[in-house]
């Protein structure tokens, strides 16, 4: 059976970026890895999408970055979440628990 790979909702990619950042710093192919293994591999985050919204969320005090070694001793930049980015987690946490909560009412509705 095929994995199918399933669209973000705007919104989402950046909770799951900031949860993805909770435990500790990683540089983006980190990120995306962290993002599909947290998924159970329902999400797959292409470069095309991650680096942009990392950029923002550093724009937004979310995360911060510096360059450091990778694994393979590669340059790479390695993001960490802020405090304003572990309060925008939980806010957005929040957000999203209300909205799987209502969906699921929605669907069980007759």
């Amino acid at each position: 059976m095929g994995q199918e790979q399933t669209a973000l909702l705007q919104g989402t990619l950046d909770l799951l970026i900031l949860k993805s950042l909770a435990l500790e710093e990683m540089h983006g192919l980190g990120i995306a890895r962290r993002v599909e293994q947290i998924t159970g591999g329902t999400f797959q985050v292409k470069p095309g999408s991650l680096f942009p919204a990392l950029h923002r969320m550093e724009e937004e005090g979310w995360v911060v970055s510096e360059w450091g070694e990778s694994e393979n001793n590669r340059r790479a930049k390695y993001y960490r979440i802020t405090k304003m980015g572990r309060k925008q987690l939980e806010t957005e946490a929040e957000r999203w628990g209300r909205i799987s909560l209502a969906i699921a009412q929605a669907l069980a509705s007759s």
